[in-house]
Parts: structure tokens; sequence; C-alpha cells
């Protein structure tokens, strides 16, 4: 009891009075934004490209582009040929990566302070002068589609959070998957593919985050040479449709050959930048983070469930809370489907304890100082709160906010959003494997 105290101070003193994380802002001539973070603690440096662009920017019958460009970036340009990029880089020590969301795609650089200036002729050549060879399309293309196979067709999870997103949307982007549907995978053409790369990799549609051992002056001076000759384009037009109020609890049922059930029930929410964010985060810890938890409590312990997780994701517009409940295989589905309503009904008409409320508090601020210990997720943090907050200052005023949640907002939002008539349930069930497939 004594330790826990001591955290709660801990942590509380450390929201109040810990170090900020210093950004130097800059905006080149093309409109391309720099965000500046020196940290001199090892002689390494993150460098992380935001580009605003994912699969809300797609549309019917190009789904699955901004996940394909994810791979082109990587398959030569005017300067460095196909592999070069990742050639380069090992020799100089580092390493990359990048991943594409519905609303962002990010490439992320780690290496040696001494590699700076190779990274920014790099990354300037494959903004600027990107190959699309046929060739290498459509072994990319073979590649993508190999991995919605992987990821969606022979995942029950995957496949199970696929039709989830489809039924949950019935006019937003969102609706479709970030990996795209097979046809459409099988269906781009090189114009569809030079028309998205021209208006998502413009440097004006671009945030480029750089932590580490470098100084500003340094950075700009590597910027406005190889960054800012490069044009500007016209950015991807906005996303204005928006999705109707559910008023009605949908349901769908999937059945595949697999061992367990699964089910995921989601509840629309408002975008990442409003207010209720950080009390929907609190109301995840709550209910799903740690042995302590509501759930883990009532599910795991109980015998009723093998595991089970709560929580959203980072989105520019309107998007989903979710639980993901994976059942035992003696329980039927409507057991634990019964046993997650109770535990919300309960956090829509009771007030949080103040002592879980903490226990909540402490759990996400402890995560948060965690993730700031290196430059890479320093990089990462400033550049989400850049793009899904719209100010990267609000790094440092998370932890406040967390603090200032009370057991009345997480009544608040339990009562406002989780609903029954806002709820999609969406339900796996295994059958047997059948020789020669279902009849």
């Amino acid at each position: 009891m004594l330790f826990r105290a001591f955290l709660a101070f801990a942590l509380s003193a450390f929201a109040c009075f810990g170090q900020s994380v210093e950004v130097k802002p800059y905006t080149l001539k093309n409109g391309m934004k720099l965000l500046i973070h020196e940290d001199h603690d090892v002689p390494n440096v993150a460098m992380y490209l935001f580009y605003r662009i994912g699969s809300r920017n797609e549309s019917p019958g190009t789904t699955g582009i901004a996940h394909f460009f994810e791979h082109m970036m990587f398959n030569g340009a005017k300067k460095y040929g196909p592999k070069q990029f990742d050639i380069e880089m090992e020799k100089a020590g580092g390493r990359n990566n990048a991943y594409t969301s519905r609303d962002v795609t990010v490439y992320t650089d780690f290496f040696r302070t001494a590699a700076l200036e190779l990274m920014f002729d790099m990354e300037a050549d494959r903004i600027a002068n990107l190959a699309l060879d046929p060739k290498i399309v459509e072994s990319e293309r073979g590649v993508v589609y190999s991995e919605r196979r992987l990821s969606v067709d022979n995942s029950p999870s995957g496949l199970l959070y696929e039709q989830l997103g489809a039924t949950a949307f019935i006019a937003h982007p969102y609706q479709w998957p970030v990996v795209g549907w097979a046809s459409d995978i099988e269906s781009w053409t090189r114009e569809d593919l030079l028309r998205y790369y021209r208006m998502g990799y413009a440097p004006n549609n671009c945030t480029v985050v750089i932590a580490g051992a470098v100084s500003e002056a340094q950075v700009l001076e590597l910027a406005k040479k190889y960054f800012e000759p490069i044009p500007s384009h016209a950015p991807p037009p906005p996303v204005t449709t928006k999705e109707p109020k559910q008023n009605g609890e949908r349901r769908l049922v999937v059945y595949k050959e697999t061992q367990l059930p699964l089910q995921m029930i989601a509840w629309h929410v408002p975008e990442t930048s409003n207010a209720d964010t950080v009390p929907l985060e609190v109301l995840g810890a709550l209910l799903s983070q740690g042995r302590s938890s509501r759930l883990y409590k009532r599910m795991v312990d109980g015998q009723l469930a093998l595991d089970t997780q709560c929580g959203g994701d980072r989105s520019l517009d309107p998007w989903l809370f979710t639980c993901f409940i994976a059942p035992r295989s003696d329980v039927v589905p409507s057991a634990t489907e019964k046993a997650l309503f109770e535990e919300i009904e309960k956090m829509r008409s009771e007030t949080v304890e103040s002592r879980e409320l903490r226990k909540a508090k402490n759990q996400l601020l402890a995560g948060y100082y965690r993730e700031l210990k290196t430059i890479a997720n320093k990089a990462d943090f400033i550049g989400n709160f850049e793009t899904f907050q719209g100010d990267w200052r609000k790094v440092n005023g998370y932890a406040a906010t967390v603090e200032a949640v009370t057991a009345e907002d997480v009544k608040r939002v339990a009562s406002a959003y989780l609903t029954a008539r806002n709820r999609t349930v969406a339900t796996l069930i295994p059958e047997p494997a059948t020789q020669g497939g279902r009849q």
C-alpha cells in the first residue's frame, strides 16, 4: 500500500514538473514542415516522415494503394536504384521501417549522426523521383496480395476485424481495410499509382521529425539543400463524407475453420483531437489494462475468456472504441458478451472509486514516460501529436490531461458512447475442417 501511494505521488509530480520535450519547428518554402528535437545522450538520430495520406484518401477501385506505396518507396528512384535504400542504410549501420494506417503513411529511419546527410539525400530522391518500373510494380503487387492472404484471409482476427469495419461504417472511407480489397489489388493501373504518388508524396503533405544528436543549424542546412528544391503539389482533397449516426445495434457472424471463437464489439467514438479521447483511454485502462482490471478479473480469472482488451486507435475522423474477447473453447460467445455488457453498464451507471481511477491513470502515465525514454519513440510521439492533435506541443500536456480526468468524466463518456444503439457486435464461430471445402 505504501509503495502504491508513493508511485501515485511520483507520477503526479512527474506529470507536473517533469522535463518537457523541446522541439524547434520550421517550415520550408515548399510547405514541408520540420520538427527538430535535440537529444545528445547517444550519437544517433531518428528521422520520421509523416505523410498525411492513408486508406481514407482512397476510393472504391483503388483500395490498398496507400499500403502498396509503403512497399514501392523502397524499390528505387533516380539516384538510388532498387533495394539501394536498404543497402546504403545497412552499410551506414542504420535500420528503417514503415507503416500505413487509415490516415497516414510513416517512414522511420534510425541511424548514426554521421549518416545524416546520406539520409536526407536518399529520402529526397524517393520523394521527388520514385521509379514505378512495371516489373517491380507487378512483383510488389504479388507481395501485397500475399500479405493480404496472410494477415486477413488466413487470420481469424484479421478477417473478423476487416468485417467489423465494413459493418460499423456504411459511408465513411474507414469502412475498407488498409491492406485493400483483393479485387482492387489486382486492378490498380500505373496511372492510378502515378496520380496517388503525386498527390500524397508532395513535400507540403509531409511532416519530418528529426530527433537525436543533431543541431538545428545542421538540419536546416541539409533540409534546404535536399528537401526545399522539391516542388509542392496539390494535397489530397479533403475527406468530406461523414459517417451517419448509428441508431441500432449491428451484428455479423463469420464462420471459419479455426479452433477458438473470437469476438469484437465496437462503438463509434470521436476523432483523436476530441476532448473525450483521454477519458476514453482511462476507461479502456479501467476495463482491460492489467490483471486487476475489471474485464480481466471478470473474464480471465472467471474462466470465461483467455484474453480481453479494450481501446481505440489514433484517427483524424471519428473511429471506434473496440473490445476484443477470446472466449475459452468451452464457453459460448453469448456468455462473454453478457459479461462484457454487464461491466459496461456498471461503468455507465456507477462512479469509479478514486483508488481504481488512480491506478488506471498511473498505468497510462507510466506507459507514456516509458515511451519517451528513446529518441525513436519521441519522434513518433511528436509526429503523431502534430498530425492527430494538430500541435506537437500537446505531447507535453498529455500527462496533465490524464491527471485532469475525473470519475464523472469516465461515467459520462461511457454513457455517451458505449450504448446498445451505437455498437457493432462481430463474432467468429469455429467450424471443423472439411475435405473438399464447404458444401
